[in-house]
């Protein structure tokens, strides 16, 4: 006996449910952390902010763009760029302001 993969159909159906929640939630958790780069860089206040932590993040955003690109996966690829983006504003607005 054989297990067959699930109806093509199906499986994209699936597949695009799961994609949509996913770009869902890169967006709402890239929205709830623009107010850590407002305070750092409008209000000037970096205290209890860890570059180290904030920098392993960018690092790790950058492997899943490039990881993404390979796999020709928009869902991966264009979260990190607002990833790539975001976490470098913290990097940089830690080591200028902290």
């Amino acid at each position: 006996m054989t297990m067959l993969p699930p109806d093509g159909d199906a499986a994209r159906q699936s597949g695009s449910g799961l994609e949509k929640t996913l770009r869902a939630l890169s967006i709402v958790t890239m929205l709830m952390t623009v107010p850590q780069v407002y305070g750092i860089w409008f209000g000037r206040n970096a205290s209890g902010v860890s570059a180290l932590s904030w920098s392993a993040y960018l690092v790790s955003a950058c492997l899943w763009f490039v990881y993404g690109i390979q796999k020709k996966d928009r869902t991966i690829y264009l979260a990190c760029v607002g990833w790539i983006l975001l976490d470098a504003a913290i990097v940089v607005g830690v080591i200028a302001h902290g």
